[in-house]
Parts: C-alpha cells; structure tokens; sequence
C-alpha cells in the first residue's frame, strides 16, 4: 500500500537536524534525540498499570535507538489528551504515537498532524474516523475475546456437559475500538452454546449496549454486578463471567464476594480478564479470578518503534494485516501480535519465565 508521506519525511528528517544544529527553536530542541527526531507519545491514564508500561517500554526502545522523546497521559481526560497531541504537533514532533481515550474524539488535532506532514501511528487502539491515521500497531483484539471464550468451554467442558450453565458477561469502553473486537471474538465461540442452551445469561443482557464498561472501570463493573446478582440469582448460582479486562474482573469478583462466592459451598464462577495485570495475576495465584489475557506490551514497544524507525528513514513499514481493521474511512495498514492465555497452571512460565515479572512482584 502506498504511503503519500515517504518523499517528505527525509526532508523533514533534515529540517528537523538543522534546526538541532542551531540549538533549537523555543521549545524544539528539549527532547531531540541523537537522530535529530522528537517522537510525540499520547497515553490515556496512568491509573492502568499496563499504560505505565507501554510509556515507559516505548521512551526506553525509542532513546536507545537515538529518538527523543516526549511522552504525555491524560488521565482518561478528552480535551487534555486533544491538547497535549496539539501542543506535540506545534513542538515539532516527527512522529506522533497516540493511544486514544477516545478513538472518535481525534480528527482536528490529526488535521493538525496532516497539514504539518506528521505521520500518525495508532497504539493499540485504533483511532476512527479520520484518514490521517498512517499505521497501527496493536494485538490481535479478536482474537484476545476467542481465547476469553474458548476458556469458558473448556472450563465448564461445553462439549462434554450439558449444563444449563449461567453466565453474565460484561464488555469494554463503548469508545473504545477494542472493546468491540473482545466481544465479536468472545461471542464467536459462547454465542452457539447459548443459542443450544447449554450457556444462560439469565438477565437477558447480551449486546455491548447493554453491558459496556464506560471507561473499563472496575467500580463500574462492581455496581453492574451487584444490580445482576439480586435482580437474577437468589435462587441461582453464577457459574462464568466473561470480562474483557483485569480491572472489571476484580470488580466482578469484589460484588461476587460480597454475596458469600469464594467459599467451598459457593465457588466463584470462571471469571475471564485480560492484561495480566500484577493484581490479577495475584488474584489468579489466590484461585479467585481464573483466566487473563495475557498481551506483551515490551513486544509491542519494540514493533511500534520498529515502524517508527522505517516510516522515518522512508523504507516500508512492517505490517502483517491491511484488512482487518477499517476506521470508517480507510483501512489502516496494521501490525498484529499474538495474545496469550495465562492461568494458574502456566503463569509462572509465560510471565515469570519471560522476565515481565519478578517473582516477588506476583508474591
């Protein structure tokens, strides 16, 4: 696929190191690397663990490649992560790396981006709605939902059983591009076992409009628990709960406490998550939350840097996927990796093994 911005980034590449030459203009010069380059790096919130990681994996594989950079959060806030992209683009960023809060709030400040020739790389989100989204690198999301469905089956053995088993499931941000691929991907593997009724929500509440997470809040998710619980289970027992994400599987697993699950009479259900965040991981070790998604963002650090390098030196970035993911007005050419799933029985190999944590973080 053709990328329109190729002739102009090595002219940008020069214009950006004489202005390092002259010692800089205002504010330019502050975080310029070795290479002449400023990398402008948009992160939603530093109240999630893995968004503390994705900056901080993403500054270091940048520096030690020579990139400045200038890395920015905006705590879940719209207009500030809006202003701090514009105020990247007017500090003469080369490259713009943004991870939205809101994948439809960003057209004018990547409007901003075109008319100045700044190339824009989506980060595990997909931006939507605009055509100045050059590349995207992020996990593959359908497939995280299939590994949270499909660990549902095996579990609760949906094709050995004939249950009726009950399930309630929650999804993602509404703003969030993500959020609907977890749930397309989940759904792909429960939506047979509910159409036989060997799966039942028994609230009824299937669609991502009935059971969004606004900003994936486990407080949220907590409350939408509660109000399940004593409306649909008096006489019942819980025995799955599909949650895209950590922080909402605690939630869950929080109001499900609450009622008097965890016990040997009243085992909490199967309860999915994603992220591998150390909470979690704990909580798994502890035999509450039972699975997590487990996505490794030092590979996606070094991906995303990895298409950054290319794009500036005008070679062809690396991209796997030039289908999948349509942001309503173009496909944006996008890097995939590969999701795992990590349970009490191969956490210890998967994230001790690979030195994304220490032993005594998970203790």
């Amino acid at each position: 696929m053709p990328h329109h911005r190729k002739t102009v980034v090595p002219a940008l590449l020069g214009a950006a190191l004489l202005l390092t030459a002259c010692n800089g203009v205002g504010d330019a010069a502050q975080d310029t690397g070795e290479n002449g380059t400023t990398i402008g790096i948009a992160m939603p919130t530093q109240s999630s663990e893995r968004w503390i990681n994705d900056g901080e994996n993403m500054v270091a594989e940048f520096e030690s490649r020579g990139f400045g950079t200038d890395l920015q959060y905006a705590e879940d806030v719209v207009e500030d992560q809006v202003a701090q992209i514009e105020n990247m683009i007017t500090r003469g960023a080369d490259v713009l790396v943004v991870a939205a809060i809101d994948g439809e709030a960003l057209g004018d400040a990547l409007d901003m981006a075109a008319s100045s020739d700044i190339p824009v790389v989506a980060y595990d989100r997909l931006i939507r709605g605009s055509e100045h989204v050059d590349y995207y690198a992020t996990f593959d999301n359908f497939q995280v939902g299939v590994l949270q469905g499909q660990y549902i089956v095996d579990t609760l053995d949906l094709e050995n059983e004939d249950g009726p088993f009950n399930i309630e499931l929650f999804g993602g941000s509404p703003d969030d591009n993500n959020a609907y691929y977890f749930y397309d991907g989940a759904m792909s593997v429960l939506q047979p076992h509910i159409d036989d009724g060997t799966l039942v929500v028994r609230s009824g509440q299937t669609s991502m409009d009935q059971i969004a997470t606004q900003r994936w809040s486990g407080a949220i998710a907590q409350d939408r628990m509660d109000n399940l619980l004593s409306a649909n289970y008096s006489g019942e027992d819980v025995h799955a709960v599909l949650s895209p994400y950590d922080g909402i599987s605690l939630g869950v697993i929080e109001s499900l406490r609450a009622v008097g699950y965890g016990t040997e009479e009243k085992p909490l259900p199967v309860v999915t998550g994603q992220d591998a965040e150390a909470a979690s991981v704990k909580s798994i070790i502890a035999g509450e939350q039972t699975q997590t998604v487990f996505k490794d963002t030092r590979a996606l650090a070094t991906q995303t840097v990895d298409m950054v390098e290319a794009l500036l030196a005008g070679e062809e970035v690396p991209v796997n996927d030039t289908e999948s993911y349509d942001n309503g007005v173009k496909v944006v050419p996008s890097y995939l990796l590969e999701p795992v799933s990590v349970d009490v029985d191969n956490y210890h190999e998967v994230l001790v093994g690979s030195g994304y944590y220490e032993e005594s973080e998970l203790e």
